[in-house]
């Protein structure tokens, strides 16, 4: 990740700074979005991939028909950082130009 330089946050602080429905825990912030169909799932990751390029910080990501699901944690600093909220905030923002709302992680 180069020079970047990540401001680590509890997880009460990401979980605070966290767009609506995505989860804390275990260190992590992830989300699950019910796409409808595997090809809708994978425009959406793509949407995904090529917004986690332009900042380099990258989600796990989980496609399966009809849902996929993102874990974010910033690896560099073994923990949840000001990147990890932002790219959450950014794949909220896409997920919701496609009227995609996210969903308890645990049924995606």
């Amino acid at each position: 990740m180069g020079d970047q330089h990540y401001t680590t946050l509890t997880e009460a602080q990401a979980a605070a700074q966290a767009p609506e429905g995505w989860f804390v825990g275990d260190g992590e912030l992830s989300a699950g979005y019910r796409t409808g169909s595997m090809i809708k799932g994978l425009d959406f990751v793509n949407r995904v991939v090529i917004a986690a390029e332009a900042v380099n910080h990258h989600p796990d990501v989980e496609l399966s028909y009809g849902v996929v699901g993102f874990t974010l944690s910033t690896h560099a600093t073994g923990g949840l950082t000001t990147a990890d909220v932002g790219l959450a905030q950014t794949i909220a923002e896409i997920a919701a130009a496609r009227g995609l709302t996210p969903e308890p992680r645990n049924t995606a």
